[in-house]
């Protein structure tokens, strides 16, 4: 193996350890699959549907976590059936559809988890980060938490269609990124791993908010739990 080889190794291993660190975090504390039924399963959330009001409404949080956040760990489970039932049967020609049902239902479900356990009630005054290593990563990466907030807050509104706005770790750089998903498996960085996601699909937000997407976003800032953000920075780390 040449240099060349053992450097992209080497990239990849790195993009695969800040994954699996989230991840087996995610498995450990998440409750989002069956490992006795291989089945993914549709985690309880970690407070009640009215807690994030009034930032957030409940009946958004009811509908968006029991049915859209459910149909996607339906989609998933049902992706690797049909995966599997063309393994056994050695008919591979819808293996293009099921591949794009996987990635897109896979993400949904797990990009929702996150969405749901980096938020947390409101609380009195002004809602930022105060973990050490967390803000030292946002000040190198975006200058400050208030530049972060503002590209965060533009790039989020500015999703074409339905997605996500994201802030993620990019381990080859060792930096924070600020993405944009579309549906949700789209303009994916490959190595980058998600620590905070906020779901712009319509349906998180046009019972409240309608049109004024932006609206949203700024006052989403008011729920983030960032103190689960630093934790899930400390284990991809």
């Amino acid at each position: 193996m040449n240099r060349k080889d053992l450097l992209k190794l080497g990239l990849g291993s790195m993009g695969l350890a800040a994954t699996t660190g989230l991840f087996h975090q995610a498995k450990a504390s998440w409750n989002i699959y069956d490992a006795e039924k291989k089945q993914y399963v549709l985690p309880e959330l970690p407070y009640a549907y009215d807690a994030l009001e009034p930032h957030i409404d409940a009946q958004t949080m009811r509908l968006h976590h029991s049915i859209h956040h459910q149909s996607y760990v339906n989609g998933l489970n049902n992706a690797l059936q049909k995966l599997e039932d063309a393994r056994t049967s050695g008919d591979f020609s819808l293996v293009k559809h099921w591949s794009r049902e996987l990635a897109f239902h896979g993400a949904g479900h797990l990009l929702h988890v996150i969405f749901w356990n980096t938020m947390a009630p409101a609380t009195e005054g002004d809602n930022s980060p105060s973990d050490a290593a967390l803000i030292a990563a946002m000040n190198d990466s975006f200058g400050s938490f208030d530049a972060f907030k503002k590209h965060f807050v533009a790039a989020s509104s500015a999703v074409e269609g339905s997605g996500w706005g994201i802030l993620a770790y990019e381990p080859i750089g060792n930096r924070l990124v600020i993405l944009q998903a579309e549906k949700h498996q789209d303009l994916t960085q490959w190595t980058s791993v998600p620590l905070l996601a906020l779901d712009v699909w319509e349906h998180a937000y046009y019972l409240k908010y309608q049109n004024r997407r932006a609206e949203y976003v700024n006052n989403w800032f008011n729920v983030i739990n960032w103190t689960a953000v630093a934790d899930n920075l400390k284990a991809v780390r």
